[in-house]
C-alpha cells in the first residue's frame, strides 16, 4: 500500500525533474553551435549549417512549450511525457541532420530514471525505440548510397536495428531494475518513516498523558522493570535511577514516604509498594491501589498503572502515583455516618447494629459484655393526646439519656419508633440502668414534663453459655418484665390505652 507521503513525494520528484529537463532542454538551444563547430572542423562532413539552426530553433521552440506546460502542470505526467518526447525529437532530427552521436538514443530513457516511476521510464523506452525505428529506416538508403556493405536498404536497416535492439533489451532490464529498486527503496524508507512518524505520535500523546497524570497526582514516578529504573515524571531533569531488584524492595519514593505513614498501616504500606512483588500483582490489570495515612497530610492513595505490558500479561512499564485523597474520606465516612444514623435522633440505627452484631457472632464475646433494650412508656398516649411533636420530643428525651449515660462505655442505637438498643462493655450494668432512670426522671420538654423508660439488660457474665442474640432476647424480655410493672404501678390499662 503507497503512502500519502510517498505519493506526495513522487509528485514533488516529478516537479523538480521536469524543472531539470527544461533546463536541459534551454541548453540544448546551443547543440547547433556546437554542431556548427563540428561541420567547421570536419568531425560532421555530412551535417550542413541549415540542420544546426533547424537543431536549435526546434530545441528553443520545444524548451518554450515545456516552460508553460511546466508553469501550470508542474507535477503532471503530461508535462514529463512531453519533455521526453521533445529529447527524442531531438535526437531524431539530429539522424535526419546525420550528426551520428549514438549514445543519444539511450539519453532519453536514461533520463526517464530520474522520476522513479515504472510508467514513465516504460514510455520512454517504448517511445524511444520507436524513434530509432523512424530515425533508422529514414536514414538507411543514405548510408547505403554512401557505401555501406550492406547491399540492399533492408538488410542495412535490419542490421543497424538488430543491434539497437540488443542494446535497448539490456538497457530495458538494466534501467527496469534500477527503477524498480529506486522505487521500493523510497517506498520502503517513507513507510519507515511512517512507522517512525507513529511511533512518536503515540509517544507524545503518552507523554501528554502522561503529564496530565502529574498535575493530577502529589507524585507520579515512572518505573520500568526492562531498564530496572525509576524517573520522577515532576523532575524537570527527567533523571532515571537505577533499581537494584536483588536488594532493593522499595524504590526512593517509598522510602521517603514511608517515614510519614501511620506507624499501624507501615507494614501494609510496605507490602503494597515491595517493587519485587508489583509485576506478579499488576499481571493482566491496569491498575492495582491501597489508601493510606500521611501523619501530616491526612489520607493518601497509592496507585501502580500498567502503562506498557508484557504478552504474558507482565507489566513492563509502571507509574506509581500519589494523591491526597484526605477530603474525599472524610465525605466518605459522612456518607457512611449518615447510612448508619437516625435522622431523629443522631443515634446509631438498625443498620449499624446489625454490622456490630455480626462483628459479635464473628469475634466472640467479652466477659464484660452487656445488651440493653429501651423503651419509652406512654408513648402512644402522648401522641394521641398531645400530637406526634411531643411523642417526638419524647424519644429525642431519650436518646439524649442513653448517650449521656452510656456513650463513654458503648454504643447506643434507635431500632425503630420509640426502641432502642444499646451494646455496652461493663461489670455493674445495674448501675446503668439506674443512671438512665435517674436521668430520664430528671428530663423536662417542651410538651412534656415526664419521660419514663423501660430498660432491661442481659449480661454475658450472667449467662456464658448465651451467644448474642440470646443476651438480644433475654434483655427484650427483661426490658417488657419492666414495662408491665410500670403500667401495673401506675394503674394504666394498656389494653385501653
Amino acid at each position: 500500500m503507497v503512502s500519502n507521503d510517498h505519493r506526495e513525494f513522487i509528485l514533488n520528484n516529478r516537479t523538480r525533474v521536469n524543472r531539470y529537463l527544461n533546463k536541459a532542454l534551454w541548453i540544448f538551444v546551443i547543440t547547433g553551435p556546437a554542431i556548427a563547430l563540428g561541420v567547421a572542423a570536419g568531425i560532421f562532413p555530412h551535417t550542413d549549417y541549415g540542420t544546426c539552426l533547424g537543431i536549435s530553433v526546434s530545441v528553443a521552440v520545444l524548451a518554450a512549450l515545456h516552460f508553460v506546460l511546466l508553469k501550470r502542470l508542474p507535477h503532471a505526467m503530461l508535462t514529463s511525457v512531453f519533455a521526453l518526447t521533445a529529447l527524442d525529437f531531438l535526437v531524431v532530427y539530429m539522424a535526419f541532420g546525420h550528426v551520428n552521436i549514438a549514445l543519444t538514443w539511450f539519453l532519453v530513457p536514461l533520463l526517464s530514471i530520474l522520476f522513479c516511476d515504472r510508467r514513465l521510464y516504460l514510455y520512454a523506452l517504448i517511445s524511444n525505440y520507436l524513434f530509432v525505428i523512424v530515425a533508422e529506416y529514414g536514414t538507411a538508403q543514405y548510408y547505403v548510397d554512401l557505401g555501406s556493405p550492406f547491399e540492399t536498404v533492408q538488410s542495412y536497416f535490419l542490421n543497424t536495428l538488430a543491434g539497437y535492439t540488443i542494446e535497448m533489451l539490456f538497457m530495458a532490464i538494466a534501467g527496469y531494475m534500477i527503477v524498480k529498486l529506486s522505487s521500493s527503496y523510497f517506498l520502503g524508507l517513507f513507510r519507515q518513516q511512517e512507522i517512525i512518524e507513529n511511533q512518536e505520535k503515540s509517544e507524545r500523546k503518552r507523554m501528554k498523558t502522561l503529564d496530565s497524570m502529574v498535575e493530577i497526582y502529589d507524585n507520579a514516578n515512572l518505573i520500568s522493570f526492562v531498564e530496572s529504573t525509576e524517573m520522577s515524571l515532576r523532575d524537570p531533569n527527567q533523571e532515571k535511577h537505577a533499581i537494584d531488584m536483588g536488594v532493593q524492595t522499595h524504590t526512593l519514593m517509598n522510602q521517603r514516604i514511608k517515614g510519614r505513614v501511620v506507624p499501624e498501616q507501615l507494614e501494609s504500606f510496605l507490602e503494597f509498594t515491595n517493587i519485587t512483588t508489583v509485576q506478579d500483582r499488576l499481571k493482566g490489570r491496569k491498575i492495582i491501589s491501597a489508601d493510606f495515612v500521611d501523619v501530616v497530610s491526612g489520607w493518601f492513595r497509592a496507585q501502580y498503572i500498567t502503562v506498557e505490558a508484557a504478552s504474558d500479561g507482565r507489566p513492563s512499564v509502571v507509574i506509581y502515583t500519589t494523591r491526597n485523597v484526605d477530603d474525599e474520606k472524610r465525605r466518605e465516612e459522612h456518607l457512611v455516618r449518615l447510612t448508619m444514623t437516625d435522622e431523629l435522633t443522631r443515634l446509631r440505627n438498625r443498620r449499624s447494629l446489625e454490622e456490630d452484631m455480626s462483628a459479635l457472632r464473628a469475634d466472640g464475646l467479652d466477659d464484660d459484655l452487656v445488651m440493653f433494650c429501651i423503651d419509652v412508656n406512654g408513648l402512644k398516649r402522648v401522641n394521641d393526646t398531645k400530637g406526634h411533636a411531643a411523642g417526638d420530643e419524647l424519644i429525642k428525651g431519650a436518646a439524649d439519656c442513653l448517650l449521656l449515660t452510656i456513650g463513654q462505655v458503648g454504643n447506643a442505637y434507635r431500632t425503630g419508633g420509640d426502641e432502642f438498643m444499646a451494646i455496652v462493655h461493663d461489670k455493674a450494668p445495674e448501675s446503668i440502668r439506674e443512671a438512665i432512670w435517674k436521668r430520664a426522671s430528671a428530663w423536662q420538654g417542651a410538651h412534656s414534663d415526664k419521660l419514663s423508660l423501660a430498660v432491661g439488660y442481659a449480661s454475658y457474665a450472667d449467662h456464658p453459655d448465651a451467644t448474642v442474640d440470646d443476651l438480644e432476647h433475654l434483655a427484650d424480655a427483661d426490658m417488657y418484665a419492666e414495662k408491665e410493672r410500670y403500667y401495673r404501678e401506675t394503674g394504666i390499662d394498656r389494653r385501653r390505652r
